[in-house]
């Protein structure tokens, strides 16, 4: 179903979040509401920059109030951000949001559409987001969205008018609205589209705006209103049991991966749009007004419609089937219209509501989450009709696969049950988000099949086509094939099945550090996603490394099962950086991928696909030190790259720490966001600065100083102000300013060079103001900008020091920065010089 029927009640919200692709009960209550919006030809496009950015209390009051087919348009997937609740980031945090997108949509009622722009990091101008993203195509794939949603209404987000004055990706998402809204009326305008599409005007562009955009709510109140549009979006829905600020609230909470996770909000709430093109509605709070949105505005809709009122104005909840004879009438009425674009969609309305009014159960399921090309899978079908209705199958498909099932009726409450054969075609494609199968740039996915722009994640592999033919007529309803299983703590779940090879292999790190000329041994893991496979495996690697073996055997009995191989991999003699990736030489193919999971209760599991491969990194860099403390905050891989180094790196539990506990570390470190994220640490802050008085070294990692309230007088030991000051342009010039202190001396020099290489950004959210005590080291600064000296500040406190760093070292030491390394190993080795010189002079 491609739009979920309404809403259930609120005692039953929890369960579909946590069971996100299980079949949905739809009650009386909510088959009305579905039978309302099915009334309602109009359509909101909202378009905005990421995941989190969209209006929900807007979005639901469209879909739930006004009953408006409501879209979001995200134009990227969140890529760039941080991670609260896994480790997943970039590619793999941009397939958790996408989902976390779904399922706010499932709860506010609307639907999700993104363009190709990866979202690559803070951006301040939107001239450097569009150059990045390449203007021409991300524009292409807004006008692309609009021919295709065909939105009567278009809302902003943000204002296209003030540039550099926010993140340039809202900036660049509105400014393309803006410019979309006239082309896709455009013939001439990416004439390859309307092979597949038609050209669409809009009726009116507005910007959501509020007293935020205005700097206060004084100076919104004094604000020139006559070009607003108002409505009061806190209205309370008897129907559904719930205020639409509830159920926004509801929808925000499902971006866990972003800390968005909040109490529900009830009672009157305003939302304004300005008017930015279009001609301005006559009633100030009907976004529609003076458009039709009728049954009328179709070819033979006007027939249509005399039908669906009346079931409206007439419905029976008690018994809801009474309704089946008009509704199959407007169902073929529906059929001889010419408005191929309402049809389609009201076509399936229509089939929706019909199946939930006769309770039938439709289903086809497999006992294992995924399978091989050329491969043979039982499929469990179920076809359940729960009422009087005459209902018969007629005939089943799995996606073009004829099942023998035969002309077969569907008596009441009782379950049609057939195990069935489904052959997968050799020339299936594996299962994977289509945005990730190729190699994109730096600010965009590559995606060949332009029928796929747009979509929220890859259609399903197989779907069962069951021909239904209730009183006579004849109704195809699409169920996709899915993975159904039990789990004594959970119930019943259910997931998408997938297509993967035969064998996937992986590293068990990413990145592999050579922190001198030694070799180290490799393991490459192999994975059987089939019984019984056996072939050979090799590294693929740059002439100017060694490997101590070209190929070894690997034999795998059973499915699920893993078996792990070693090379010893022998690096040059001088600083190098490069990749080895795993061959994998399987019954005549050869495979290059890993299969990755990533599995929560608020979303789907999702398989992904990606290169097997992993970055080697020949340094030359020297430590001082061993053994170091890691407090986790919002989740990075910095331990995990410390190791790699040669440090014995200790993950503390908050609540364990004591006076003592933490002297047994030559440095203590934060990790980014610890502040924020973990409220144990107001308790322990006084160990933590009593560890650096005594001697110890402690770093702390960025944090968002609006975020931690005020638990924290300080979080320093002297007066730090940490401000929204960040250099966004990983490329930019970086001065030593501190040239001669330890910091960049020992044990490694560090220099220009060792700032080549960034990725993504210099770093963020760098202190402003701080006290005599603490020593700046680097300047730098964005183009057009004054340079900013707070991205790595140094103090010595008692015997020992504190580090407050800004820089964005949770992004550079995961992808192998050599500069980022060596830098991080002298802030491990702070003050070691000293005991290292007075050793000499004993000995």
């Amino acid at each position: 179903m491609r739009y979920l029927l309404g809403f259930i009640a609120c005692s039953l919200f929890v369960l579909s979040t946590l069971k996100a692709q299980s079949p949905k009960n739809s009650s009386a209550t909510d088959i009305y509401h579905s039978i309302e919006k099915l009334n309602f030809l109009g359509t909101a496009l909202y378009i905005a920059a990421h995941p989190d950015d969209e209006n929900t209390r807007l979005i639901s009051y469209l879909s739930n109030n006004v009953k408006a087919r409501t879209g979001y348009l995200s134009l990227t997937r969140g890529d760039g951000g941080q991670n609260l609740i896994g480790p997943e980031l970039r590619e793999l945090l941009g397939v958790l949001r996408t989902q976390e997108l779904l399922a706010a949509r499932r709860v506010d009622g609307g639907e999700q559409f993104f363009s190709r722009a990866n979202d690559f990091g803070y951006s301040k101008q939107p001239s450097e987001t569009l150059e990045i993203w390449n203007k021409e195509a991300i524009l292409g794939d807004v006008v692309r969205t609009i021919r295709k949603f065909k939105p009567d209404v278009i809302i902003n987000r943000f204002d296209h008018r003030t540039p550099g004055s926010t993140h340039g990706h809202h900036t660049s998402s509105a400014m393309l609205s803006f410019e979309a809204f006239d082309l896709a009326n455009n013939a001439n305008a990416y004439p390859e589209q309307l092979k597949n599409t038609s050209t669409w005007q809009p009726k009116r562009l507005f910007f959501n705006t509020s007293w935020w955009f205005y700097g206060s709510e004084e100076k919104f109140k004094e604000a020139d209103k006559s070009n607003m549009l108002h409505m009061d979006v806190g209205t309370y829905y008897p129907m559904l049991g719930m205020s639409n600020n509830e159920i926004a609230s509801l929808a925000s909470s499902q971006h866990l991966c972003q800390g968005f996770g909040r109490l529900t909000s009830r009672g009157t709430e305003d939302e304004y749009v300005e008017l930015l093109k279009g001609d301005l509605p006559n009633d100030k709070s009907n976004l529609f007004d003076g458009i039709d949105t009728s049954w009328s505005r179709i070819d033979g809709g006007k027939a249509i419609g005399e039908i669906l009122y009346d079931i409206q104005e007439n419905f029976n909840f008690k018994n809801p089937t009474t309704h089946i004879p008009a509704l199959l009438e407007a169902y073929q009425l529906l059929q001889k219209s010419t408005d191929e674009h309402w049809k389609e969609l009201k076509t399936d309305e229509i089939t929706t509501i019909i199946a939930s009014i006769s309770g039938l159960y439709l289903e086809a399921s497999t006992m294992s989450p995924y399978t091989n090309a050329g491969e043979i899978v039982d499929v469990q079908i179920q076809a359940l009709n729960r009422s009087d209705i005459d209902i018969k199958l007629k005939s089943l498909f799995l996606n073009e696969q004829s099942i023998n099932i035969g002309n077969v009726v569907l008596n009441n409450n009782k379950s049609l049950e057939k195990k069935v054969k489904l052959t997968i075609p050799t020339t299936t494609k594996f299962t994977s988000p289509y945005w990730l199968m190729e190699k994109g740039t730096l600010g965009t996915y590559t995606v060949t099949n332009t029928e796929l722009i747009g979509k929220p994640e890859t259609p399903k592999a197989f779907n069962a086509i069951f021909n239904i033919e209730i009183n006579g007529i004849a109704i195809p309803i699409v169920k996709p094939v899915m993975y159904k299983y039990a789990k004594p703590e959970k119930g019943e779940i259910h997931q998408p099945f997938e297509i993967v090879p035969e064998a996937t292999a992986s590293f068990a790190d990413k990145v592999l550090i050579f922190a001198n000329a030694s070799s180290k041994r490799i393991p490459v893991t192999i994975k059987a996603h089939k019984d019984s496979i056996s072939g050979t495996i090799e590294l693929k690697y740059e002439s100017s490394w060694q490997v101590d073996k070209k190929s070894q055997p690997f034999t795998i009995a059973k499915k699920g099962d893993e078996q792990t191989v070693f090379f010893t991999l022998s690096p040059p003699a001088t600083e190098n950086e490069s990749s080895i990736s795993p061959i994998i030489r399987l019954n005549g193919n050869e495979i290059n991928k890993e299969l990755v999971t990533i599995e929560y209760d608020h979303v789907p599991t999702q398989t992904v696909l990606l290169p097997s491969e992993a970055k080697v990194v020949r340094l030359n860099i020297e430590k001082a030190g061993e053994n170091i403390g890691y407090i986790m905050g919002a989740g990075d891989e910095v331990p995990t790259s410390l190791e790699q180094i040669g440090y014995n790196v200790q993950l503390i539990d908050p609540t364990t720490i004591t006076k003592e506990s933490l002297q047994k570390y030559d440095a203590v470190v934060l990790g980014i966001r610890a502040y924020n994220v973990i409220d144990e640490l107001k308790f322990k802050q006084r160990f933590i600065l009593d560890y650096a008085k005594n001697g110890g070294t402690v770093i702390v990692q960025y944090n968002t100083a609006s975020r931690w309230g005020n638990q924290f007088e300080n979080i320093a030991p002297f007066k730090l102000e940490i401000s929204r000051d960040r250099v966004t342009n990983e490329n930019s010039n970086v001065e030593i300013i501190a040239k001669e202190h330890s910091l960049v001396n020992f044990p490694n020099k560090i220099d220009q060079a060792d700032f080549n290489g960034w990725v993504q950004e210099r770093g963020l959210y760098f202190p402003n103001k701080w006290a005599d005590e603490f020593t700046p080291v680097l300047e730098m600064h964005d183009e057009g900008e004054d340079s900013t000296k707070g991205s790595l500040l140094i103090a010595p406190y008692g015997k020992g020091n504190y580090i407050y760093t800004g820089l964005s070292f949770f992004r550079e030491l995961p992808v192998g920065v050599p500069g980022a390394y060596k830098l991080f190993s002298n802030m491990l080795s702070i003050g070691k010089d000293k005991v290292e010189k007075k050793e000499k002079i004993k000995g």
